[in-house]
């Protein structure tokens, strides 16, 4: 008889012990409009900006002696800055076709516009806007490195990117 009366407090037990014990449900304790580290989403939209201003201003492509041919690595450097750009639609994007100090002033003002617009149009096969991108030569007038030797030469046969405001 006194087994009859404790099986059911036993059975009751158990159950309680198996529901408490299972339980899968945690609490969130971030809202839905914040992020885990506490920013805002209108902040890391920002953040997501900034850095992508970063990418297109800070990745310079370069070029071989006499060319305008995009290397494999130039390519791979303007398919992120397009995906950037498709990105963000109102980024306008200046690219400065630039040459080192061998040949005229003139046939490096037309090496360094052509460099540019080669970088445009691979932009543009990328599906980049082209209302997004301007180009500008400078020939050898702003060298990266003032030195007179192959490396420096290297370093001043390049496209920059700015961001026009």
């Amino acid at each position: 008889m006194k087994m009859l009366r404790i099986l059911p407090i036993v059975a009751l037990v158990l159950v309680m012990a198996v529901s408490f014990g299972c339980s899968s449900r945690q609490e969130v304790a971030s809202t839905p409009d914040e992020s885990p580290e506490g920013m805002s989403a209108a902040e890391i939209a920002a953040r997501e900006l900034e850095e992508a201003k970063r990418t297109i201003v800070n990745e310079t492509i370069y070029f071989t002696y006499d060319s305008f041919e995009l290397s494999a690595e130039s390519r791979a450097i303007l398919s992120r800055k397009a995906e950037i750009m498709k990105t963000y639609p109102d980024l306008l994007v200046q690219i400065a076709g630039h040459c080192d100090e061998r040949g005229t002033n003139e046939y490096n003002l037309a090496l360094g516009e052509r460099r540019a617009r080669a970088a445009s149009q691979y932009l543009v096969m990328l599906g980049v806007n082209p209302s997004q991108l301007e180009i500008i030569s400078y020939g050898e007038e702003r060298p990266a490195d003032s030195g007179h030797n192959d490396a420096a030469w290297a370093k001043n046969r390049r496209d920059e990117f700015a961001l026009v405001w």
